[in-house]
């Protein structure tokens, strides 16, 4: 009765470190850590496919900054799961994967899902391994905890798998209370006050300083706040951190994003790569200004741009310690946040009243715009917003607010709004959660509603259908230019969904949107998942629809095109 088994000590572990639930899909070969883990009281959620299970986890991870955990089976289990672990790989997102193996005397003689997993995913996790023997099980785990956690870099996934006779096994009792069962917090760094001095020194002599923030100031809304205020600086978030300073504090600009980065003379980014959301930092957006780096990772410090300037350490305390260095400095002029600003707000008070004002289509469907307002109104403040697709996620990218804000990231990986509102409202009961999501990208996995209703997940998923998947190319030939892409059914997603058990709604008109919100949140508030299914237009299309390749003459091009032209390109100006 005392004995400890390995599958035992994984899920003791995980317990040990705060981890409440797994999303998991259930095998042969990981049959002895599932029973352990249900026998540890934590919480399994079974799903559908295993890339539901880690953007499940992912999801979870970002809601909470704590580690997700996902468990998949050996063979197509891990290679399924694959596409999920890119995500967070891309998205820095702490989430551990855990797989089986078959027997260790069935390796390599063509067992059942025999492969070498550890070869496939060392590319896009912190760290891979195989544990092969009892003693290795504490150190080992907590190693791969530590490095999707960010203990020694980026945080990111992590991957072990574990012979399932490895499972059985029993752990020798000195190992089961060691060091390496509870782990440690994550080292803290801080730069040195001369250079901390320094980069006060260059905030405080700017005209025109522009904060751009990412996923490393995640964590650290409070602080980025009062460094905003301290500093006199525009601030615009990006999908990576939006939502973490309040949407009324006057240093928001987001409405005048293109102008902003072609004005300003100090960019600050804050845990945040210059990617291509940023047109790398290019002159041809940012102009001659001075850039200032700071992040707790170094690749967030030297992309693209290596700045005037760089601070390496906790995030959270270097901005502390400037927003107290720039209180007894004397600020320059600091009238252009205050023009910003004011474009700002009347922008975005026009934006708001057109968007519910917005006419139907000419084939009398739903505007998105329509369908974004209404649910703009219901929103809760401390909502988590989830929006998936093509150009819907333009659209729910701009209209959209909460203090969370999960999309498919720099990977593009669309497909993630149903298995994320799942890990968000398993991660957060009592919040709001909403995800809005095109119908492509519904379909990639729509069969994680039945995983929402089994697990009473309270989210509200809503499907903006209009049967069409397809990217709009423009040359000097056609003025009104040629769609290539899918043409997908007029489906009834509303219908699939209450085959499932799911309570459901399917509106054609934009009177029918509210009534169908308010009855969906009802049933959200009262601890069930909901759907809507919203016939829209395709004929409404986005800002982002209208650059990139919408505007480029013809694909050839491309290939020809200087640098300045690229970047321009891919900086998304509204102006």
């Amino acid at each position: 009765m005392t004995d400890v088994t390995v599958a035992a000590m994984v899920a003791r572990m995980l317990k040990a470190r705060g981890v409440q639930r797994v999303f998991a899909l259930c095998g042969g070969h990981i049959m002895p850590m599932w029973m352990a883990l249900d026998a540890e009281g934590i919480e399994i959620v079974d799903v559908r496919d295993e890339r539901g299970a880690v953007m499940m986890a992912h999801a979870s991870a970002a809601v909470t900054g704590t580690l997700g955990v996902a468990m998949v089976t050996a063979g197509p289990g891990v290679t399924n799961a694959m596409t999920g672990i890119a995500n967070a790989h891309v998205s820095r997102i702490p989430v551990l994967v855990i797989s089986g193996l078959p027997p260790r005397p069935q390796e390599n003689r063509g067992a059942l899902q025999d492969m070498v997993h550890v070869d496939l995913l060392r590319p896009l996790t912190r760290y891979a391994r195989t544990i092969r023997h009892v003693t290795a099980v504490p150190r080992e785990l907590d190693a791969a905890i530590a490095a999707a956690l960010g203990h020694a870099g980026e945080a990111g996934p992590s991957y072990i798998d574990l012979p399932v006779d490895l499972q059985r096994e029993i752990v020798p009792v000195v190992l089961r209370t060691g060091e390496h069962v509870f782990g440690r917090p994550r080292p803290r760094a801080m730069p040195v006050p001369q250079d901390l001095d320094a980069a006060a020194d260059m905030i405080a002599g700017a005209a025109r300083v522009l904060v751009v923030s990412g996923r490393g100031a995640n964590g650290a809304g409070a602080e980025l706040a009062r460094f905003l205020t301290a500093s006199g600086a525009a601030y615009l978030d990006t999908g990576e951190s939006k939502g973490i300073v309040p949407p009324g504090h006057p240093a928001h600009v987001t409405a005048m994003r293109g102008q902003a980065m072609k004005q300003a003379d100090l960019v600050v980014t804050l845990g945040r790569k210059l990617d291509f959301q940023l047109a790398y930092g290019s002159p041809a957006v940012f102009g001659k200004a001075a850039f200032l780096r700071i992040s707790d990772q170094p690749a967030e410090l030297s992309d693209n741009r290596l700045g005037s300037m760089a601070l390496a350490g906790d995030i959270p305390a270097i901005l502390d310690a400037l927003s107290e260095r720039l209180s007894s400095r004397t600020l320059g002029p600091r009238q252009w946040l205050a023009n910003m600003s004011q474009g700002h707000r009347s922008r975005a008070g026009a934006m708001t009243a057109k968007m519910q004002d917005a006419a139907p289509g000419s084939d009398g469907r739903i505007n998105p715009n329509r369908l974004l307002a209404e649910i703009r109104q219901r929103l809760d403040p401390d909502a988590i917003v989830i929006a998936d697709g093509g150009d819907i996620l333009s659209f729910a990218r701009v209209a959209l607010e909460g203090t969370t804000y999960l999309d498919p990231g720099p990977l593009g990986c669309i497909g993630i709004a149903t298995p994320f509102a799942v890990g968000a409202a398993k991660a957060a009961p009592g919040r709001q959660v909403v995800a809005v999501t095109g119908d492509g990208s519904f379909g990639f996995t729509a069969m994680e509603i039945d995983t929402a209703v089994r697990h009473r997940a309270a989210a509200l998923i809503v499907v903006s259908n209009n049967a069409s998947w397809a990217i709009e190319v423009r040359d000097q030939t056609e003025s009104f230019g040629r769609v290539v892409g899918t043409r997908l059914q007029d489906a009834d997603h509303a219908a699939m969904a209450r085959a499932f058990g799911m309570q459901a709604w399917r509106v054609t008109t934009h009177e029918e949107i509210g009534p169908a919100l308010d009855a969906a949140l009802s049933v959200v508030r009262n601890g069930a998942p909901a759907l809507i299914d919203a016939v829209t237009t395709p004929e409404i299309a986005s800002s982002d629809s209208k650059s990139g390749l919408a505007w480029v003459p013809d694909y050839q091009a491309l290939e020809t095109w200087d640098t300045a032209e690229r970047a321009w390109l891919t900086g998304g100006q509204e102006e």
